[in-house]
């Protein structure tokens, strides 16, 4: 019996021994678990803070992305606006031009048609080709025929030439 005592009390010896063990590599496992949640909570707090950092990053840019689209768009409004003012104002201004060449040539032909033949001939075979055959173009064609009898044939020729041609000159 002592033997059977003896061995009782070795397992209850070695039982507890292993309990305690046991006990003892919990509460190690435990605290190692407890250590790595709050490892992972506070990976997951600075997480959440970059994710919210990036995202106000993200709307600032946004933001400011959205602000400079509308300034160009105005800009680009207010560009176009003015190039139509421009070429209204480019439009105004040929028609003015045209208005007085217009006016000048009128003029011109009028004088000529009031000169004397001989004195509208000497000028005229004087004058640039291109320049005069223009003058004798708006003339009337029997006032061209009067000037050109006065003139000498090599000139007259080489304005008639240009006048066959027709403008411009």
């Amino acid at each position: 019996m002592k033997k059977i005592a003896l061995f009782w009390i070795l397992t209850v010896l070695v039982s507890y021994a292993g309990v305690a063990d046991c006990t003892k590599i919990f509460e190690e496992r435990k605290d190692e678990l407890r250590r790595e949640i709050e490892q992972i909570d506070e990976a997951r707090q600075s997480f959440e803070a970059l994710k919210a950092a990036s995202n106000a990053l993200f709307t600032r840019q946004e933001e400011a992305l959205e602000k400079k689209r509308n300034e160009i768009e105005l800009l680009e409004k207010n560009l176009n606006e003015k190039e139509l003012n421009v070429q209204a104002k480019l439009d105004e201004n040929q028609k003015i031009l045209e208005l007085i060449n217009e006016a000048k040539e009128n003029r011109l032909v009028e004088t000529y048609s009031k000169m004397r033949d001989n004195a509208a001939a000497q000028i005229l075979q004087a004058m640039d080709r291109k320049e005069a055959a223009s003058i004798f173009f708006a003339l009337p064609p029997k006032k061209v025929s009067q000037i050109m009898a006065k003139m000498e044939p090599q000139i007259a020729s080489e304005i008639t030439s240009l006048l066959k041609a027709g403008p411009p000159f």
